[in-house]
C-alpha cells in the first residue's frame, strides 16, 4: 500500500516564478512600483489634516460608500459591508480610521520600498486594496492587489534586493523559531 506524499511540490514554473533568486530582480521591480505608489498615497494622506486630524476625509469617503442613489446601482454590492461602513460612520470611528488609512499606506510603502517584510507589508496593501474594491472604489485598486497577491507569493525571493535578505535569515519564518536564538547543538566531545 503507497503512502501520499505529506507535501505537493510547486510545479517548476511557480519555483522559478516565486522561489528562485533568479527572479528577485523582476520582483525588486514590482516591490518598488507598489511601494512608490502606496508611499505616494500615503504621504499625501499624512500631509492632509482632513485625513490625519479631523478624519474628515475618510468621513466623506464612507458617506458616499454607503448611499443608495435613487436610480441606478449602488456603490456598495454587499449590505454586510455597507453595514460594517455604517457603524464605523455612526461611532465616529473616522477620527482613528483616517491616520490609521494614512500612516498604513505610507508604511506599506517604506517596507515595499526598502523589501523589509515584503511578504506582510503586501498582505496589508492586499487587505486595504480589497476593503477600497468592496466600497465601490476601482482606480488603481485592482491592479495594485494583483500585484500584493503575486508579491505575496513571492514573499521568499521579492525582499532578496532589500532588508529581507538579512531579516528572514536572522528572524526566521513564524512556524521556525527565531534562528538567532536557536541554541546550538552540543558536539560529542571525542574520548
Amino acid at each position: 500500500m503507497a503512502t501520499s506524499p505529506s507535501y505537493f511540490a510547486d510545479p517548476p514554473v511557480a519555483r522559478f516564478l516565486f522561489g528562485d533568486i533568479r527572479m528577485a530582480s523582476f520582483w525588486l521591480l514590482v516591490r518598488i512600483y507598489v511601494g512608490w505608489t502606496w508611499l505616494d498615497a500615503g504621504w499625501h494622506k499624512v500631509q492632509d489634516p482632513r485625513w490625519v486630524q479631523t478624519g474628515e476625509a475618510i468621513l466623506g469617503y464612507w458617506k458616499g460608500a454607503v448611499a443608495i442613489p435613487a436610480a441606478g446601482s449602488p456603490r456598495i454590492t454587499f449590505d454586510w459591508y455597507r453595514n460594517l461602513l455604517q457603524l464605523l460612520i455612526d461611532t465616529n470611528s473616522h477620527t482613528w480610521f483616517g491616520k490609521l488609512i494614512a500612516f498604513g499606506e505610507t508604511a506599506v510603502g517604506i517596507a515595499l520600498i526598502l523589501g523589509a517584510f515584503v511578504g506582510i507589508a503586501a498582505f496589508f496593501g492586499a487587505t486595504m486594496n480589497f476593503a477600497f474594491l468592496l466600497a465601490g472604489s476601482t482606480s488603481s485598486n485592482p491592479l495594485l492587489f494583483l500585484l500584493a497577491i503575486l508579491l505575496m507569493l513571492a514573499w521568499k525571493t521579492a525582499g532578496y534586493y532589500g532588508l529581507d535578505r538579512w531579516l528572514l535569515p536572522l528572524l526566521g519564518t513564524p512556524w521556525q523559531p527565531i534562528p538567532a536564538l536557536r541554541r546550538s547543538e552540543p558536539t560529542a566531545s571525542p574520548p
